[in-house]
């Protein structure tokens, strides 16, 4: 294991603070520092970047951060028997680590960068990481506050981050919304033996770069859109879109879309459409 600071080993912090991993807060902790240094140099260089953590738990991947160079650490722990924990991390680093306690839903992430370059990257915990991603690509206006994400994920819902027509079973809205707003890829894998507790499941690190400039849709319509075509995805647009309670023949024709087609089969560029055409009517 890499030596990246003179901190104790994590099975030590762990011991020390009596961290038992809790599943309701959807925690696997990461002990092997070979690993957290290379998730902290997988998002780039580090010098002069603010970083914003979720779910820091006992400070495995924020001490890789830290000491690959990153200016500061923005970390956000719901469990507060880790905060002990992360405080030695913090006298260590004097000055840039800065722990808030609570629930990374119902932080201003961009009042936590205030303007700075910033980029995220966690663990998150299995149970949130679906809304907190969700959130980002939410992100008004655009493009965000943040530079990139990258985060480990449980491997399916990588699958499904990165997914394009070509994947059709992973291939559904979270592939659109992501893939509209950001430029998705599955960086590397990382099997269950790698935490404590074993997950029953793969990871993935996955990177998300936002768009500068994504193709012009309003959020709203096209979750809205999406909602109603992988509602049924099973069936043709022109019976899964009578959800949206408009003409469909006429919505379908206007985008240029077969009415024979499923939604599994639309890129993302022809649900952008399908969106515009439906504000416009």
């Amino acid at each position: 294991m890499a030596q990246i600071d003179t901190l104790p080993p994590l099975r030590d912090v762990i011991a020390k603070h009596e961290l038992s991993a809790r599943k309701a807060l959807g925690q696997n902790f990461l002990l092997d520092l070979n690993l957290t240094s290379r998730i902290a140099r997988s998002s780039g260089a580090l010098e002069g970047v603010h970083v914003i953590e979720i779910g820091p738990g006992p400070g495995g991947l924020t001490r890789a951060i830290l000491a690959a160079g990153a200016a500061h650490v923005t970390a956000i722990e719901m469990d507060e028997r880790c905060l002990p924990a992360l405080a030695e991390i913090a006298d260590y680093y004097p000055g840039r680590l800065t722990v808030h306690r609570g629930d990374a839903l119902k932080h201003d992430l961009a009042a936590l960068a205030n303007g700075q370059r910033t980029r995220i990257i966690a663990n998150l915990p299995y149970n949130v990481a679906s809304p907190l991603i969700i959130s980002w690509l939410q992100t008004e206006p655009w493009p965000p506050y943040y530079e990139s994400i990258t985060v480990m994920v449980q491997r399916e819902y990588a699958e499904r981050l990165v997914a394009t027509p070509l994947e059709r079973k992973d291939y559904g809205r979270l592939s659109i919304l992501t893939g509209w707003r950001a430029e998705a890829s599955i960086l590397f894998n990382v099997p269950p033996t790698a935490f404590v507790p074993q997950p029953r499941v793969m990871s993935s690190v996955v990177q998300l770069r936002p768009r500068g400039t994504p193709e012009i849709c309003r959020m709203k319509t096209l979750e809205r859109i999406t909602q109603a075509a992988f509602g049924q995805r099973r069936k043709m647009l022109r019976q899964s879109l009578k959800a949206l309670g408009c003409d469909v023949q006429l919505l379908l024709s206007k985008a240029a879309l077969s009415p024979e087609a499923r939604a599994e089969e639309i890129d993302i560029s022809g649900f952008v459409r399908l969106a515009n055409t439906f504000d416009q009517l």
